[in-house]
């Protein structure tokens, strides 16, 4: 079994190079590099699912909030597989037999199905986990406070990347990844500061 420590590496390492991917598709736009960072994204979820439980557990949140964290990592994990695998294994195939598969159809298009329910599992989702995460402030716990905050922080940031891109503009979204790509690591450092000084 993992040590928790080692579950926060893995989750850094994770994040890490899911935005190395990113970058890999943006430089050579192929089909196998949006494949790696379509799969990369469906491994995702359940290595967060994993980390925030992990946190949820550490820091002792009441059992709502860790039954909230498991509820909504889980629909994380669902959504984006559905997305993505339907994307991989239908709409590209599709697009590839020179189908005529409306962008509304399409992930990287928007307004589209498919984005929805990405957005919807990131940015909906993922901030509910977050704030479920970090809703259980704690006087005497001032290091593990500010993963709370930082928690806090970016449940708040996906859920503006959410409601913006939905109700304001499409570019709002990224505030969103940077809420579970660099505040994720920000929060693991974090976490495996106070293991190490316990």
């Amino acid at each position: 079994m993992f040590k928790t420590k080692q579950i926060y590496i893995l989750t850094i390492a994770d994040a890490v190079l899911y935005f190395f991917s990113v970058l890999l598709f943006l430089i050579t736009k192929t089909e196998l590099a949006l494949t790696i960072w379509e799969m990369l994204t469906i491994v995702s979820g359940p290595i967060l699912l994993f980390a925030m439980l992990h946190l949820s557990h550490e820091l002792n949140p009441s059992v709502i909030n860790r039954y909230g964290v498991l509820s909504f990592m889980t629909c994380v994990c669902l959504l984006t597989a559905v997305a993505h695998v339907v994307n991989i294994c239908v709409t590209r195939r599709l697009i590839a037999e020179g189908v005529d598969v409306p962008t509304y159809f399409q992930i990287g298009q928007w307004p589209s199905v498919e984005m929805a329910i990405d957005y919807i599992a990131w940015g909906f989702f993922m901030g509910l986990a977050y704030l479920c995460l970090g809703l259980s402030i704690v006087k005497k716990e001032r290091k593990k406070n500010r993963i709370r905050i930082a928690s806090i922080v970016c449940g708040c940031m996906c859920l503006a990347g959410f409601f913006g891109a939905l109700f304001i503009n499409e570019n709002l979204w990224y505030i969103a990844p940077m809420a579970y790509g660099p505040g994720i690591i920000v929060i693991c450092i974090l976490a495996i500061s106070v293991e190490t000084d316990s």
